[in-house]
């Protein structure tokens, strides 16, 4: 089974990554080569532009894919978007010169606007009965209405930084997106596509997540309980020999400080904190 993945740009680190923490630890996967293989026999990752990867998956070239919701709602192809892996989290604004005489949608009629998405922006005008020209162009966007190529943009940010940069204001937000796994409809309940994807689950399952062991008096049991904010209670054990059990939680991160403090309280020793690579709810 192959996975269609971004060989390059803001995603494809961020993607590789994920991978390697899922178990898919990448064999002989060294730049500028098409496929990997990976620990997996039966698993072979396939670099691709990120913009193609819907292409590849719907005409079976992948069985699933990697890549932005944008990505895949440009390409018009019909996908099942499996699993929201978290990561190249952006919008899709429409934006118009700052000092400019654009302040609404309806404004732009008549108009021309600028994207590298044609399809999702002649969606938003026509959802809205605005008729626009629409110019595809292949980057610099930002810079089309201060060379009179256009009157406003349909262009991804982040933070808005380069909007403002370029004098940009946003006059409405198209969509949002990130980073998804998507596959045909047909293949959506295909065994391995649902190993791969409880496997990317996992990790981000166990993101944010500490594991928490430590011995504890048998008799502060309860009120040792009590204060641990576990995922469905914690595990206790008997320890032999003594009067004492280990009890072992999975917590938030945001909660282990103040935890820590008050098992201390209740008389826990030997308390030992551990990230979670991967949690399989």
């Amino acid at each position: 089974m192959r996975i269609a993945v971004p060989n390059k740009g803001r995603l494809h680190d961020p993607t590789i990554d994920l991978l390697e923490r899922a178990g898919l630890h990448l064999v002989d996967g060294a730049d500028r080569k098409l496929y990997a293989d990976t620990v997996d026999p039966d698993l072979t990752v396939l670099f691709a532009r990120a913009a193609d990867i819907p292409e590849y998956v719907a005409d079976g070239a992948a069985a699933v894919g990697i890549t932005g919701l944008d990505q895949a709602r440009e390409s018009g192809r019909e996908l099942v978007d499996l699993l929201d892996l978290e990561f190249g989290r952006c919008r899709l604004v429409l934006a118009a010169p700052e000092d400019g005489d654009v302040e609404t949608v309806a404004d732009l009629a008549g108009g021309t606007v600028a994207t590298e998405f044609p399809r999702i922006t002649r969606e938003f005008f026509d959802e809205r009965a605005v008729d626009v020209d629409v110019a595809e162009v292949s980057g610099a966007t930002e810079l089309t209405p201060h060379v009179d190529i256009a009157d406003a943009i349909v262009d991804i940010t982040s933070t808005g930084t380069t909007l403002r940069m370029n004098r940009l204001a946003v006059i409405e937000e198209v969509m949002e997106s990130s980073v998804r796994l998507f596959a045909r409809p047909e293949t959506g309940g295909d065994p391995k596509v649902e190993q791969v994807r409880t496997a990317l689950r996992s990790v981000l399952a166990a993101g944010g997540k500490r594991y928490l062991m430590m011995n504890a008096p048998e008799a502060n049991l309860d009120e040792i309980r009590g204060v641990i904010p576990g995922l469905g209670g914690p595990t206790v054990m008997d320890v032999a020999g003594e009067d004492s059990v280990a009890v072992h939680a999975v917590v938030d991160e945001r909660d282990v400080f103040e935890t820590i403090s008050k098992l201390r309280d209740r008389g826990a020793t030997g308390i030992l904190v551990t990230e979670i690579e991967r949690l399989v709810e």
